[in-house]
């Protein structure tokens, strides 16, 4: 009971009135979260599917916000990680700068490359990064979890039976927790004014022929008020786009969703020109609710194409395989519980 009543808890804050929830740190991030989980198909783990479990997401997913004002180094190197700012053509920040589509294999060599442009690291983000490297991340908890559930479904010691459950179940903690700041980085990636120079009002830097509001309020009133007054979850549900699994190579699928969004950067500032960000406008709120949806179904996608990549994968040490352990030709006791 106290399970379903901490989702229904959950549920009840993302359609909650104006003054009891906060924004998109909070709303919008939430509601990324849960429209994913509740969207997972039947092949995951039956935990990732309980209402449980999508509500502890819902909350995790705003983690990375709320871990703000540790100190340094923490903060100029995590706050960095919510954005990378675009030109319209997908360059970064400049034309000197690379384009997405071209990203370096490392961090640190996207450093070197900004740096070389005259570009300075943390005014540009590195977003790209931080959403590569929370999937990985994924794909390699999953890979353990795996290994843990086959392992303690087959195996006649008592002992080890029960350090694999207990095992299975702390790493179980991890993958939510995994996935949260996987949700966080994916809801940024496509609100449209994480992917762009534009981030608060239109930029002085490039030339401005439509007219575009410069206003430095324009970003937090689009991802803030509008969104946590007027964006329901099952609006966002109902959006979802389809799901796209096949051919998956993660830098150029990461590359082409913040493509994506950047399109919608120009499509904003005519919509907020025209006035359809007032209370209660329709245009609005059907902006809002697609640039959600496409966060969810992102996050859904990303999630079921880390589980079945986790089959493939090898974990632990000495590295066992985990299809090898799920058909029961490899033994992984050593691999997990280690050899010390």
């Amino acid at each position: 009971m106290k399970r379903l009543l901490i989702s229904a808890a959950a549920l009840a804050l993302v359609a909650l009135p104006a003054a009891d929830v906060s924004a998109w740190g909070a709303t919008g991030h939430r509601i990324v979260g849960m429209a994913a989980m509740r969207a997972l198909p039947d092949e995951l783990p039956a935990f990732l599917r309980d209402p449980a479990a999508v509500a502890e997401v819902g909350e995790l997913s705003r983690e990375p916000d709320r871990w703000k004002g540790a100190g340094q180094p923490h903060d100029r190197e995590r706050d960095t990680a919510h954005f990378v700012d675009m030109i319209e053509d997908g360059r970064i920040m400049t034309e000197a700068g690379m384009s997405i589509d071209d990203l370096p294999r490392l961090k640190s060599e996207y450093d070197a490359a900004l740096l070389a442009a005259g570009i300075k690291v943390d005014d540009a983000g590195y977003l790209p990064y931080a959403l590569m490297d929370a999937h990985q991340q994924l794909l390699v908890d999953l890979a353990h979890w795996r290994v843990l559930n086959a392992a303690e479904a087959r195996e006649t010691d008592l002992g080890k039976r029960a350090w694999y459950r207990e095992d299975r179940i702390r790493r179980e903690g991890l993958i939510l927790k995994t996935i949260g700041e996987l949700s966080h980085y994916v809801g940024d990636g496509a609100q449209p004014h994480h992917t762009t120079i534009h981030y608060n009002g239109w930029s002085s830097s490039v030339p401005n022929p439509e007219g575009f509001t410069t206003s430095r309020r324009t970003h937090g009133m689009f991802e803030g008020d509008f969104v946590r007054d007027h964006v329901r979850l099952q609006e966002v549900e109902a959006a979802l786009p389809a799901p796209r699994l096949d051919g998956f190579e993660l830098r150029p699928r990461i590359a082409g969703y913040l493509r994506t969004t950047l399109a919608e950067v120009v499509p904003f500032y005519r919509l907020e020109k025209a006035g359809g960000f007032a209370s209660g406008d329709r245009r609005g709120i059907d902006f809002a609710t697609a640039r959600l949806a496409a966060g969810a179904g992102e996050l859904r996608d990303l999630i079921v194409i880390a589980w079945r990549l986790a089959g493939q994968a090898e974990v632990g040490w000495p590295k066992v395989k985990v299809a090898e352990v799920e058909a029961g030709t490899a033994d992984p006791w050593i691999a997990m519980v280690g050899q010390d």
